[in-house]
């Protein structure tokens, strides 16, 4: 079996696992039944995701949605293997979100996934250091938070009217796999177009279409999402994390991610363990 998964906390209709898929380009895509609603951000890899609501790539920072019962079908034509902390919650748990969610209308999510958004990116930073530090009593309110505004999305996101074609989609798994690799480094979009093969704005296109966020905003995501994690995570200088992350200088790392998370590295790293100290 190339999936496997941990069981990191669970609780009355809800329960969070860190899956882990080995699956690689030529393997056969495998078919399996969600069993509940399931929220899944993906923090590693790309695949793609093909259930009855259409057909998707995930990149790191997308958000893969499931309906209870609803066959569904991963692929790595594009590369090799993925990581996802996957929430799943029964039908009561979500009919009673979104009976408190303004705009959310329908129990059943009409997309397959949502894209990268700022507004999740805190907490699933907050998430993903929950899980380095097998800090399990932490995913019961992470849950609720992310299933809450995740929902809340959904229902004011329409779906893409077009799907990728498979050369799109391999073109950005490509780029996603790039940035991946190299996000402490600067990345022109010459340089990503170059090795997609392509024009720089046919290049933006697809890869804006694909992954629903431009490859510099994906890129700079990327580093802030890692310099989150180990600001959760370790006691490092916030300028050593800013460093490594690719960010030239310290300011600018705190601009950046006061702007997108909310607050600045400090005040972020404070609140860790639910505001205990460091």
């Amino acid at each position: 079996m190339a999936t496997t998964g941990k069981n990191l906390a669970s609780g009355p209709g809800w329960q969070v696992s860190d899956v882990i898929c080995t699956a690689r380009a030529g393997d056969r895509p495998f078919e399996e039944q969600h069993r509940s609603f399931c929220i899944a951000a993906v923090t590693r890899g790309t695949f793609r995701y093909r259930t009855r609501q259409g057909t998707a790539v995930l990149a790191p920072g997308a958000i893969l949605l499931g309906n209870p019962g609803a066959c569904y079908e991963c692929g790595h034509e594009h590369g090799a293997g993925d990581r996802c902390l996957s929430f799943h919650f029964s039908p009561a748990y979500i009919e009673s979100l979104v009976a408190g969610v303004p705009g959310a209308k329908r129990l059943g999510f009409a997309g397959p996934r949502l894209p990268p958004l700022p507004a999740l990116a805190p907490l699933l930073a907050q998430a993903e250091a929950a899980r380095e530090m097998a800090d399990s009593e932490a995913f019961e309110e992470l849950g609720l938070r992310i299933a809450g505004a995740v929902i809340g999305a959904a229902a004011d996101t329409p779906e893409v009217a077009r799907t990728p074609s498979r050369r799109d989609q391999k073109r950005v798994a490509e780029a996603v796999r790039l940035i991946e690799l190299n996000a402490e480094r600067p990345l022109s979009l010459a340089e990503l177009a170059d090795g997609a093969a392509t024009s720089p704005y046919h290049f933006l296109r697809t890869f804006r279409h694909v992954a629903g966020m431009t490859p510099y905003q994906f890129l700079l995501r990327t580093r802030l999402h890692r310099a989150a994690v180990r600001l959760r995570a370790s006691d490092e200088a916030i300028s050593t994390i800013a460093f490594d992350a690719g960010f030239n200088d310290l300011s600018t790392f705190n601009r950046r991610f006061r702007r997108k998370m909310g607050e600045a590295p400090g005040a972020y790293r404070d609140k860790r363990a639910g505001g205990r100290g460091r």
